[in-house]
């Protein structure tokens, strides 16, 4: 079962455009967005994790066929680390540790900042 969060920028007191669908189990994290033609713009994926850490918050883009924006997020919501992947890249760490990471369409990175605190509500 899907559990779409509407994402909203604290730090610039915005409702970010995209509705994130919440990931919390192993195979929905495995799967991602692998396999999927696009990502409709109004789209994105939160991959929550259970500690912060950098390798348990690593992705990669194998058989992903679109860019990415990918935020990597403290276990108080506050982006540590930013990125715009690129399809079928092998690896992204982030540089501090994260517990949850953020997918959405690139456009997001003109929304949001290194530092920036975000939240997820239904």
């Amino acid at each position: 079962m899907a559990h779409w969060l509407n994402v909203r920028n604290e730090t610039r007191g915005t409702v970010l455009p995209v509705r994130a669908r919440r990931c919390v189990s192993f195979f929905c994290q495995l799967r991602g967005l692998m396999f999927r033609r696009h990502l409709l713009p109004d789209e994105a994926l939160l991959l929550v994790g259970r500690r912060e850490s950098r390798l348990e918050t690593a992705i990669h883009m194998l058989f992903v066929f679109f860019p990415i924006s990918v935020f990597w997020l403290d276990r108080d919501g506050r982006v540590v680390d930013r990125t715009l992947a690129r399809p079928f890249r092998p690896l992204y760490v982030s540089r501090q540790p994260a517990r949850d990471v953020l997918e959405g369409p690139p456009v997001l990175l003109e929304m949001i900042a290194l530092g920036d605190r975000l939240t997820f509500e239904p």
